[in-house]
């Protein structure tokens, strides 16, 4: 009886064990082919300016960086880019970071910080808060549109403590740190003095964060202490490095590659000792990477199948870690971010570039399996 006893424990332990992986709780879904993983998009927010990048808080709210409306100052005072990227224009109280309950509702969690945009020969392009992480309950926020050579001289491009009274801190002025540690192959054909800071996160109680233009990925402590990860201008060129996430203890880090678009964007896995290799290639202007719970990862297109930006040609790869490649959702509209929710539902920034103010939104996809046609051994 003993014996039957505990061999009917295991039994039932097995299968409580069981149940809760084949339950659906979201991506991935039990039985569910690399092949029939779909997208069902719905607008969850609008009335936003050039969104940027995404982070859910731990209030549980989403947290938007946006570039902002741009602006008119500009300063001779400076190093300029040049042209046709520049001459810029920019402004102090251009941009702002909003949060979005989940209803919808956007509210400003922070204003008038600093905006920016290109020369009109380069289409006025529009840049300011690139991206948001939190340590704690505390949020920091990573400027790209500031700078003397971005018409922003009172302020660089930086990264922000942001005080429980919304007010804010320069923590890390990357303007003048970028100045004194030149990376190994820089561009001179659109050289940015004072960088184009695009992504940024929060691993083990410090902030990192990649920079396209120069081609490096730095460690910011909280009280602002800044290190180079590595230079990946140094091995690799001028990729323009653009998203990053951090799985399994590497960084993950997309490239938007160089203009005319020719689908030759790849992800790269970079240790916290600054090894770097590619693990899969073949992309075009990657600008949002995540994961899913069975280690697939979801890349996000800005352009597909065009030399330049064009709206409604983005959308979302997933890339299965058998190395199956099912596209998510199409016809995005210059799309600049993903993450996942704690509802392990997709949100994407779509109208990040290239809208009038106002017009920028948050999508929000749902991921289901839309057949379980294939065996386990397929």
């Amino acid at each position: 009886m003993r014996t039957s006893f505990y061999a009917q424990m295991g039994a039932i332990l097995a299968l409580a064990l069981f149940l809760p992986s084949c339950k659906k709780s979201g991506p991935p879904f039990c039985n569910c082919h690399p092949d029939d993983y779909v997208g069902t998009v719905s607008v969850f927010s609008g009335g936003l300016n050039d969104p940027r990048g995404l982070k859910f808080g731990p209030d549980g709210y989403l947290y938007v960086a946006e570039g902002g409306i741009g602006g008119a100052d500009s300063s001779t005072t400076c190093m300029q880019v040049v042209p046709p990227v520049g001459p810029y224009r920019g402004s102090t109280n251009g941009a702002r970071i909003s949060r979005i309950k989940w209803d919808g509702a956007r509210s400003t969690f922070v204003d008038s910080l600093p905006s920016d945009q290109t020369s009109p020969a380069q289409g006025s392009l529009i840049s300011g808060v690139a991206d948001l992480a939190f340590i704690g309950n505390t949020p920091y926020a990573i400027f790209s549109g500031a700078g003397c050579s971005h018409g922003v001289p009172s302020i660089p491009n930086g990264i922000i403590k942001i005080n429980p009274d919304r007010s804010w801190k320069m923590i890390a002025d990357l303007s003048s740190w970028q100045m004194s540690h030149p990376v190994k192959n820089p561009e001179p054909d659109d050289f940015e003095p004072d960088g184009t800071w695009y992504s940024m996160l929060n691993v083990g109680g410090n902030l990192y964060a990649i920079e396209p233009n120069h081609g490096e990925l730095v460690k910011v402590t909280p009280k602002g202490d800044i290190s180079r990860v590595i230079d990946i201008s140094a091995s690799q060129g001028h990729i323009v490095p653009t998203v990053m996430v951090f799985h399994d203890g590497y960084f993950y880090v997309g490239n938007l590659d160089v203009f005319p678009i020719a689908g030759k964007s790849s992800i790269y896995k970079i240790s916290p000792g600054g090894s770097i290799s590619i693990i899969a290639t073949g992309f075009s202007t990657i600008l949002g990477i995540d994961f899913d719970h069975a280690g697939g990862i979801y890349v996000l297109e800005n352009t597909t199948g065009n030399p330049f930006p064009t709206p409604g040609t983005g959308d979302i790869i997933r890339v299965d870690p058998s190395g199956i490649r099912s596209t998510i959702v199409t016809g995005l509209n210059l799309p600049t971010a993903l993450v996942f929710g704690p509802d392990e539902k997709l949100y994407v920034s779509n109208w990040g570039f290239g809208a009038p103010a106002g017009a920028g939104e948050i999508l929000k996809i749902d991921i289901t399996c839309a057949k379980k046609t294939h065996g386990p051994d397929k």
